[in-house]
This record gives structure tokens, C-alpha cells and sequence, in this order.
């Protein structure tokens, strides 16, 4: 396994088909997510090797709320445990950790959790590493835009102020560069409200291979195809 040449600056993950991965072997969908977490940590390990200096997984939708109760409240759980025993680790690795999405819904200690691990890993620059929580991109175009509608109404910006520049850094990616590479796994061909605003020139790759069962193997080989793209974001080739 080696890193391509051409390799993605930015890859996020649609990470689809743990609780069909868990449903398939008899066992209840939690366990499913359980060895996702696992597979999450992997991939951030390697990822760096891979030539991957950024990396935003989807971890939980505004639409995730439809979900069981026992369902939900088990994936809360098991974020914040990830955050307090990775926190070490990725320290140390040189990860840094933050989070999109909309924090107003989630647990008080969760949100705690993710702010004091934001903090810990702030220096970190081996690998920036953005995890989705309660992320749509609808959700996210709309809390922009209600933000901009503010600054103009209080006259703190003119309306032909308003650009495509000031649209991102609204966004709850301003920080990050937009994604070269989209995944999703599964076998599912929808983007499913992940980053909209911010991959309209993405690449996308949909594989058929659960979430649990997503090695370093099958990403690198994602990542060799990504080389050989041509990538020309509406022009032409000269």
C-alpha cells in the first residue's frame, strides 16, 4: 500500500453500511457501528501515508434523528467515547479534530467533549481530520445564509456585498479547502445533503464495500484511480 501520485489534498467520507454490515451477520445494529469506529480509526492512521492531508467524515445527518431512539442515543454514546479514548492517540499522531454540523441539539457533555478536544489538538498538522455531527448541507447553506440576512439587515454589510467568498467563510467549513475526493461506501449513489456547497468539483468514487469492511487496502486503491482523474472544473484540457 503507497500513496499515488496525484493524491487527494481532501477526502471525506460518506461512511455508509454498518448497520446493514451488523444486520447481515445476525447482530444488532450498534455492534455494526462499534467495528465502523474502529474502521474509523484505521483509516485516520494511515491516511497520512496515503498522502491524505485532510479528512471530513459523515458521521451522523440532520435526517439521522429519524432513527431508533436506542439507535441514536447508542451513536452519541459511542462519539463520545471515541473523543476520550482517541484524544491520546491522535495527540500524539499529530491529528488535529474538529467537528461541523449543527451543535445546538446534542448533549451538553458531548459538546463539552468536542470542544475540549478541538482545543487539545489545535497545533496538530499531520492530519486535519472533520468529523460531520449533526451536519446537513442544507442545514448548514441555511444557517449562512440566515447569518449574512443578519449582518445586512443590522447594516453591517451591503447586499452586493454578498459573494460566493463571503458564502464560505459563513460556512462551518471556512477553515478547510474543499474536498478533492467524495466517497461513499455501500453501494448507495446518492450524496445524501453531505457538503453540497462545498463539492460542486469534487470527484466522486461509489464502492460497494460496507463501511466495517473499508481497509486501507480499498482506499488506496480508490486514491490510485483518483490519480489518473483529469480534473478540469468546467474548462477544457489545453
Amino acid at each position: 500500500m503507497s500513496s499515488a501520485p496525484g493524491s487527494p489534498r481532501h477526502v471525506a467520507i460518506i461512511m455508509d453500511g454498518n448497520g446493514r454490515w451488523a444486520t447481515n451477520k445476525g447482530w444488532p445494529r450498534l455492534v455494526g457501528h462499534r467495528k465502523g469506529a474502529e474502521r474509523v480509526k484505521e483509516i485516520v492512521r494511515v491516511a497520512p501515508d496515503l498522502g491524505v492531508e485532510y479528512l471530513t467524515i459523515y458521521a451522523f445527518s440532520t435526517e439521522n434523528w429519524k432513527r431508533s431512539t436506542e439507535e441514536v442515543l447508542g451513536l452519541m454514546t459511542l462519539f463520545g467515547r471515541y473523543i476520550q479514548r482517541e484524544a491520546k492517540a491522535l495527540s500524539e499522531e499529530g491529528v488535529r479534530m474538529r467537528f461541523i454540523g449543527d451543535r445546538s441539539r446534542l448533549d451538553p457533555k458531548l459538546r463539552d467533549l468536542m470542544v475540549w478536544i478541538e482545543e487539545k489538538t489545535k497545533d496538530s498538522t499531520k492530519l486535519n481530520l472533520t468529523v460531520a455531527i449533526n451536519y446537513g448541507g442544507r442545514d448548514e447553506l441555511l444557517r449562512a445564509a440566515r447569518r449574512i440576512a443578519t449582518q445586512v439587515e443590522e447594516g453591517a454589510l451591503a447586499p452586493d456585498e454578498v459573494c460566493e467568498a463571503l458564502l464560505d467563510r459563513t460556512l462551518d467549513t471556512a477553515d478547510l479547502p474543499d474536498p478533492d475526493l467524495v466517497i461513499r461506501t455501500s453501494g448507495e449513489t446518492r450524496v445524501s445533503n453531505f457538503l453540497l456547497w462545498q463539492a460542486a468539483y469534487a470527484e466522486y468514487e461509489f464502492t460497494p464495500v460496507l463501511w466495517p469492511d473499508f481497509t486501507p487496502e480499498v482506499m488506496a486503491e480508490i486514491l490510485s484511480r483518483y490519480g489518473h482523474r483529469e480534473r478540469r472544473f468546467g474548462g477544457v484540457k489545453p
